[in-house]
């Protein structure tokens, strides 16, 4: 890989990539069962010059900020690399939020360009306070031909011919503004500088190194903190190919691991947990004589790779197995704080490593992270090299707030120093997650603190902590909440925790699921225990990375369904 340490900028390294591996191939676009495009990174730079030429032509200054709204795809990643090389800033803003969404955090970013898909541009456009839009240059991708695109350009055809110039910035030197998950009406934009993502580049490789001939899938999108560093940034000043999927239905999900004999995947915890389902079906739909063996040689795996994976050993002991994944992968790289501990285990006995790590938007990508010296699947890892954390104020059992201070942090909130002031404290960056170290210094997490409940015996309780028992219920989705907190009392009393579930189309609650619901309950403490369960006919509401955006759900479930609903287990 390049030495980074020799780069001021995201936009030098990159171009210094685009150089050192002209023959390499770097992008390859899939669309279903169709490859779209596929690049080598001197393709990719003879398609990148016209755009950073034309971009000069239209007085794109040093520090200019563009937004970029598209879905995972080469034009995302071409154009990126655009305004990093004309000095600019980007802001990558999430394609799943609304127009109006949209259009609130492009008026915040004071984004002076603007990079569209046509589907998104079109809502925009027909959004009320279109015309308020502060954007002067807007580039719509993949237009129809003779549509009006209200002042926009295309962005196929905005091309310059020319050599353009390498605007130098400094490390110190705002390099992405981006918005932490959900609007939630208070903007957080994250302003990171390119020294913060070199440098977390530097200590991610130094752990997971990527090199000429790694295919890594990007299945997360690309604005996700996680998919612009490990999805873009780290593959290409290593030489490797990052593959897109223009679509995420699970057949061409798994065609694609085998087509392209993947290397890396990042993956969120509920993707992770539908495979686990996956291989588990399949599993139990063998002959007896084949799953005794199979089981007879997961328990061998085990034996051999208690201490460190043996990617090579349980390949031959588990084809099949890795076969499905394509024969090439070396890791299921999880970016999530509450990853079932048991799903992890199941594919480590298969012979894939789940790097799993703990990150925020605040910090750039990542500060924590399994480096499998050994595999932990209770933790979140280990700092990595160059990140310091501490546990603030812990309690009797060494658990408290997780705070964070390495070079990768943000240097501020954008235009807002009071939350920036709240949120940095003398250097280190307050999370809000709760924490505690083992004696090996791994990290676990056990909750958010703003979800922290606090019972009448004064007992903390962490809802993702008891959620983790009912892990693999058999229902769509659920979480926890405090049955006070979905519908406020003005009286003191007794606190009662409801599991909030959201069947799958056509079930309905049966004695089995209410027996399981009972049992698992009785696996926790009685403190921890729940009072009752109320069903909820919509999805919940997620973040990019398939978080619950648990006040918005909160606030759904208050204003439309009555305490009485109830079901007392």
């Amino acid at each position: 890989m390049l030495d980074l340490h020799q780069y001021a900028s995201l936009g030098a390294a990159l171009t210094a990539a685009l150089d050192r591996w002209p023959n390499e191939t770097c992008l390859i676009e899939a669309d279903r069962d169709r490859e779209k495009v596929r690049l080598t990174y001197s393709d990719f730079k003879e398609m990148a010059r016209p755009l950073c030429r034309a971009l000069e032509d239209a007085d794109f200054k040093a520090g200019d900020r563009a937004a970029i709204i598209m879905t995972n795809q080469s034009k995302w990643l071409i154009s990126a690399y655009a305004i990093f090389f004309c000095g600019g800033v980007l802001v990558p803003l999430d394609y799943k939020l609304s127009a109006g969404e949209h259009l609130q955090l492009l008026a915040h970013s004071k984004a002076r360009f603007l990079i569209v898909e046509y589907y998104l541009w079109r809502a925009i456009s027909e959004a009320a306070g279109f015309s308020k839009l502060g954007a002067e240059i807007v580039l719509v991708t993949e237009a129809p031909a003779g549509v009006d695109l209200r002042g926009a350009y295309r962005w196929e055809e905005f091309r310059r011919k020319g050599d353009p110039t390498l605007v130098a910035r400094q490390r110190e030197d705002t390099a992405c503004i981006v918005y932490s998950s959900g609007t939630g009406g208070r903007a957080k934009g994250c302003v990171l500088t390119h020294d913060a993502y070199l440098e977390q580049c530097t200590a991610l490789t130094a752990w997971y190194p990527f090199w000429p001939g790694v295919r890594y899938l990007s299945i997360l999108p690309t604005n996700h903190a996680i998919d612009f560093m490990v999805g873009f940034i780290g593959p290409f000043v290593c030489g490797a190919c990052v593959v897109h999927l223009r679509t995420l239905r699970p057949e061409f999900v798994r065609d694609a691991f085998v087509r392209y004999r993947i290397t890396y995947v990042s993956l969120v915890p509920m993707v992770l947990k539908n495979l686990e389902r996956g291989f588990r079906a399949k599993f139990d739909e063998l002959p007896p004589k084949k799953r005794w063996l199979l089981d007879r040689l997961i328990r061998i795996n085990k034996m051999l790779t208690r201490k460190k994976p043996r990617v090579e050993v349980s390949r031959r002991l588990l084809p099949q197995v890795h076969k499905a994944f394509g024969g090439e992968l070396r890791a299921l790289i999880v970016g999530g704080a509450f990853t079932d501990p048991a799903t992890m285990q199941f594919f480590y006995d298969l012979g894939i490593p789940v790097a799993c790590g703990y990150g925020l938007t605040e910090a750039c990508t990542a500060v924590t992270l399994n480096d499998l010296k050994p595999f932990r699947a209770d933790t979140v890892g280990k700092p990595l090299p160059g990140s310091e954390l501490r546990i603030l104020s812990p309690d009797t059992e060494g658990i408290g707030e997780v705070a964070v201070r390495s070079r990768w942090l943000m240097s501020h909130y954008l235009d807002d120093p009071e939350l920036t002031a709240q949120t940095i404290v003398e250097g280190w960056l307050v999370t809000g997650d709760q924490g505690r170290f083992d004696g090996n210094g791994h990290l676990q997490l056990f909750g958010r603190k703003k979800n922290m409940i606090v019972t009448e015996g004064g007992k903390n309780i962490y809802p993702e902590d008891i959620e983790s028992v009912f892990d693999g219920l058999g229902v769509k989705e659920y979480c926890v909440f405090a049955a006070n907190y979905l519908w406020p009392q003005k009286t003191l009393g007794e606190e009662m925790l409801v599991l909030t579930i959201r069947l799958e189309q056509n079930q309905q609650i049966d004695d089995r699921l209410r027996e399981e619901i009972v049992a698992r309950n009785r696996r926790l403490a009685d403190f921890k225990r729940i009072g009752g369960y109320v069903l909820w006919g919509k999805d919940f509401p997620r973040t990019a990375s398939m978080k619950i955006k648990r006040a918005e759900l909160a606030a759904e479930i208050g204003g439309g369904a009555a305490r009485e609903q109830i079901v007392e287990i």
